[in-house]
């Protein structure tokens, strides 16, 4: 007999969030209360990426506390089961600052979770809390991507954290993944696709290599994280500079470009776009915000790639990162990046075949942003709700 469990999918990354301990964090804590009391969901899956931020070796502290905060809070005390997986191991060369929140509602009777170690699925009971090294934690795979996948530039803290479930006797793996960002913008806007696109995208192929691999029964998979996805800056880049002329400026000890000016050809020549590592100032940037920047959609062509196996619901809010960190302007980007849809929830075909869609036009699945006019930092929360076709019996 068919059963509809209702789930909740939440990626954030969550580095800004720990050097403004205060106030942010407390409306980050309460921008998802309120998702969760809208949509009753009976499991929730938090992937959070960046866990402790820059400063993680005096910030994880503050990360804990946070953990403890939202686990024990009134708004989840309907949760009678919890898993809890931090990464917080920096001295070592596999830190990946990830963390992989569970939540179970009391509601929910039949559910177990994979242990890698006896090669079975196992009861989940009771709080699970794991903060620390995970390697020898049998219930989660947590990798650093190797040095070879990028090879070009620094080694940094990116990698995934892997757990597998059975709810109702529908198996899922729930995978939580951090992708390489863009380090410089000059680069990014070089070539289409960059550099810094085809690292991410060796390194998601691994992934979902890895997932179907013969060691496990392949399961149905939910991959949501930090991708990093970026737009392609060097057609977006042409697209918006059609009209203007364009002045390269380099560093006097080198042949090395410092910045990229585009004036107006008319207008008194005013600056359009400037283009340095660590700067994207764009004039007209409420482009990103209008109609949730569906103009620059063309441009997010990352996920493209991987249509063979993944699937994505309609993207219908504005790009994710990267927003303004001032409490007073919670909806105006920074000028450090492009404007991209950072974060995302992907899935396997087999998984967007769980997704119960009603039929009389009732809005049974929402792909949104979390807090889209407060500040939670520099990145928006995604969530996906949605109900999952599960099984009494076999």
């Amino acid at each position: 007999m068919e059963t509809l469990t209702d789930v909740l999918l939440v990626t954030a990354n969550v580095g800004s969030l720990f050097n403004n301990v205060g106030e942010i964090q407390s409306e980050w804590l309460k921008q998802l209360y309120k998702t969760i009391q809208s949509y009753k969901p009976q499991f929730i899956a938090l992937h959070l990426q960046e866990v402790g931020g820059k400063k993680y070796m005096t910030n994880m502290g503050h990360a804990e506390d946070f953990f403890w905060t939202l686990e024990s809070s009134e708004e989840m005390k309907d949760f009678d089961r919890s898993c809890i997986y931090v990464d917080n191991q920096f001295e070592g060369d596999s830190f990946t600052a990830l963390g992989n929140m569970y939540f179970i509602h009391k509601t929910l009777k039949n559910i177990q979770q994979y242990d890698f170690h006896v090669e079975d699925f196992i009861p989940v009971l009771g709080k699970n809390r794991y903060i620390g090294s995970l390697d020898r934690v049998t219930t989660v795979e947590n990798e650093k991507f190797p040095k070879n996948f990028c090879p070009d530039f620094k080694w940094s803290r990116k990698g995934f954290m892997r757990t597998r479930w059975i709810i109702h006797n529908q198996g899922l793996d729930l995978v939580n993944v951090h992708l390489f960002h863009d380090a410089s913008n000059l680069i990014a806007c070089n070539s289409s696709p960059s550099i810094y696109s085809a690292n991410r995208n060796s390194a998601l192929r691994n992934v979902i290599s890895r997932k179907s691999d013969s060691r496990q029964t392949v399961l149905p998979f939910f991959l949501f994280g930090d991708l990093n996805f970026r737009l392609d800056t060097f057609s977006l880049v042409q697209d918006l500079s059609t009209a203007a002329n364009v002045q390269t400026v380099k560093k006097d000890s080198s042949n090395e470009v410092q910045r990229i000016i585009y004036e107006e050809k008319d207008n008194d020549h005013q600056v359009l776009l400037r283009i340095e590592e660590k700067l994207f100032a764009y004039l007209h940037q409420a482009v990103f915000r209008e109609d949730n920047g569906r103009a620059l959609l063309k441009y997010d062509k990352e996920v493209a790639a991987f249509h063979d196996v993944i699937r994505e619901e309609d993207i219908k809010f504005p790009p994710s990162y990267p927003y303004s960190e001032e409490h007073a302007k919670p909806t105006q980007y920074m000028n450090t990046r492009c404007p991209a849809w950072c974060d995302r929830i992907l899935m396997s075909h087999t998984a967007q075949d769980l997704i119960h869609r009603k039929d009389d036009g009732e809005k049974s699945v929402v792909y949104n942003t979390m807090g889209p006019n407060v500040c939670l930092g520099d990145h928006k929360p995604v969530f996906l709700s949605f109900s999952l076709k599960t099984n009494d019996h076999i």
